[in-house]
């Protein structure tokens, strides 16, 4: 089992608090992985706007913890406190796993965690967190940032789809997606790397006839979709498409589509027995090696080893179209 602790201050913001604890404290009723096993530490009871709440255990239990989560910072004109940042410094040395969601950046920043590293927080306050720590490679255009074992999140929604990444990097993407299906939630909301997520793909009240044709074109993963395919399903010039969806997802029609054939890949590798050959068919990439040479780029591991390391148990094959997830 996974130990991950929470460290709550006065100060934090009870959002982001709260949707780690909802990620991370129950399992959905379909995963039967060990789950994992959550404190909420700190040194006094908390008063966040009009909750109370009192930490199970002091800042010592940091130490301890696989993965120690950082919630919102409230005001970032204030220091935090300097027992909350040696104490998550002490963590990332003794070999935690340390994620900030949103403003939290700031403590993973006065800890020294984010020098010389790339990282991001929530829109209004990039700027803020690039003066004051100029060694830090601030991001203000991507959902979270992957270092390895620091990891930061921009702001609010954000801070889930960082906390999805992690149960994603700890347990696949199957338990992942199970996980957002019952927050009902995107799974996973932007293309590009696994470390550096862009624009999230808009709602269908946002974008109604791009969602659309998203959610068109996931139903036809397997089928070899070109951008002049996707332009007359949309009813516009491939130029125009390109352009809007650039705008909206801030990325290309076939870079989305290629980050849908992995995720879904993904999901073949864990559920089923279908051979790379039969999954590279399922998922549009035509052969096994070309599966092979984006999965490695994009997963960072081979498809093979990714099956090892997160296949719990033969399943029957998934040969059916893919249905997009509820939203």
């Amino acid at each position: 089992m996974r130990s991950v602790a929470i460290a709550v201050t006065p100060g934090m913001l009870p959002f982001e608090l709260s949707l780690a604890y909802e990620v991370f404290a129950s399992a959905p009723d379909a995963v039967t992985v060990p789950w994992y096993d959550v404190a909420v530490c700190g040194t006094e009871a908390v008063r966040l706007g009009r909750f109370l709440l009192e930490p199970d255990h002091g800042f010592e239990r940091l130490r301890d913890a696989d993965t120690v989560i950082v919630p919102g910072w409230a005001d970032i004109d204030d220091a935090p406190p300097p027992g909350l940042v040696d104490a998550v410094r002490a963590a990332h040395d003794a070999g935690a796993r340390v994620a900030s969601l949103c403003t939290g950046a700031f403590v993973l920043a006065a800890a020294g965690l984010l020098d010389g590293g790339r990282a991001t927080t929530h829109w209004a306050h990039t700027g803020e967190l690039a003066a004051r720590h100029p060694r830090v490679a601030v991001d203000p255009d991507v959902l979270y940032v992957d270092n390895g074992s620091v990891l930061t999140s921009a702001g609010k929604a954000a801070a889930l789809d960082l906390c999805l990444h992690l149960v994603r990097l700890d347990h696949g993407s199957a338990v992942a997606n199970a996980v957002a299906r019952r927050l009902v939630v995107p799974p996973h909301r932007a293309g590009g790397q696994a470390q550096f997520v862009t624009a999230p793909v808009p709602a269908a009240g946002d974008d109604r006839p791009l969602a659309a044709l998203l959610a068109w074109a996931v139903e036809r993963l397997g089928e070899p979709l070109t951008v002049d395919d996707l332009a007359r399903q949309a009813g516009m010039s491939a130029r125009h498409l390109t352009r809007h969806f650039h705008a909206a997802t801030g990325t290309t029609p076939l870079q989305w589509l290629l980050t849908q054939r992995i995720r879904h890949a993904q999901e073949l590798l864990e559920r089923t027995d279908r051979s790379v050959d039969s999954i590279a068919t399922a998922t549009g990439m035509g052969t096994a090696t070309t599966l092979r040479r984006h999965f490695h780029r994009t997963v960072g591991v081979p498809p093979d080893t990714y099956r090892r390391t997160f296949r719990s148990r033969p399943r029957p094959p998934a040969d059916g179209p893919r249905r997009q997830p509820a939203a």
